[in-house]
């Protein structure tokens, strides 16, 4: 009836129906013993609860803490070094990409962080016009867990992302829903310009061929999600992909899990990571001759068992 209620009446997405569960879930362990913390706690999970129902809003994670045990480290960069380590790592898509272009320039290694910056150059390798970075590891992994601890970048349009890809994800014949590959956003930073529910990031999985549709691609927002002053601190933002499904993390902490489409990927994949660059339409509306935004990444690491 609940169930009914929620997808018939209000209209939720799967999205908001898990938020939904995860909120009321951990209301109901606040109430089982109340202190002045846990009031407090319990009013902002309500807050959360109706924003995420009536307006799609973000929440923050509830569930279950990061385990891993059982799983190896098999690849950790801290980028201690004063160049991006081309043993490991190499430029991804140089050239044009949206409304601009990506450049090797705009990736550098600097106080053991590599940054990716975006901005607008007179001189650029490609020409005049909009700049940023993007790079991908040599090797391509098949499940494990994913890590990656950064800031993100502040200002408008640019976005900061890490995230999975096979080969052919957006084609159906390929990826066979998911099972021949699929993209995987372990987060999006996309919500500076957000008057609320800034300081968020959101996961998505993309495939093609769920249940046999042959047109398109299709897709799992699996909700946004918030962080702790991700513009100005480090975070962490993880993905446990196991034989049966997709485990998203921030700080540690499940925000969501599923099984999307016809199952979870069983390909390898390459890890990117990358300041994405808007349209010409939006970039249009940034002022060129001072904007510059900043990537910074504290360490990417993989476990595998």
């Amino acid at each position: 009836m609940f169930e009914t209620f929620l997808t018939e009446v209000l209209k939720l997405a799967p999205r908001q129906m898990w938020g939904v569960e995860q909120q009321l879930y951990y209301l109901t362990e606040i109430f089982t013993s109340f202190s002045p913390k846990k009031i407090i706690a319990s009013l902002l999970a309500i807050i959360e609860l109706f924003g995420l129902t009536l307006f799609d809003l973000p929440t923050t994670p509830r569930g279950e803490a990061l385990d891993l045990n059982g799983y190896s480290l098999v690849f950790e960069d801290e980028f201690n070094g004063t160049q991006l380590n081309t043993d490991a790592w190499e430029y991804r898509g140089s050239g044009p990409r949206r409304g601009g272009f990506n450049a090797e320039s705009q990736v550098r290694l600097e106080n053991g962080n590599m940054i990716l910056s975006g901005e607008y150059l007179t001189d650029g390798e490609y020409g005049e016009g909009w700049y940023t970075g993007m790079v991908k590891l040599k090797e391509r992994y098949c499940k494990g867990y994913f890590e990656i601890r950064c800031i993100v970048n502040s200002g408008e349009g640019f976005w900061s992302a890490f995230w999975l890809q096979a080969d052919s994800p957006y084609n159906a014949a390929v990826s066979k829903g998911g099972i021949g590959g699929a993209e995987i956003d372990i987060f999006e930073s996309m919500s500076w310009e957000n008057k609320i529910g800034k300081d968020s990031v959101v996961q998505t999985v993309h495939c093609a061929g769920v249940d046999g549709i042959q047109e398109g691609f299709q897709s799992e927002r699996l909700g946004a999600f918030y962080g702790d002053n991700i513009y100005e601190e480090y975070n962490t933002y993880g993905l446990e992909w196991t034989d049966d499904e997709y485990i998203f993390y921030v700080n540690g902490v499940e925000t969501r899990r599923t099984s999307f489409g016809n199952g979870v990927s069983e390909v390898l994949e390459d890890v990117i990571v990358s300041l994405e660059i808007p349209d010409e339409d939006k970039l249009s509306q940034i002022d060129k001759d001072s904007y510059k935004t900043e990537y910074i990444i504290d360490y990417v690491r993989i476990y595998q068992k």
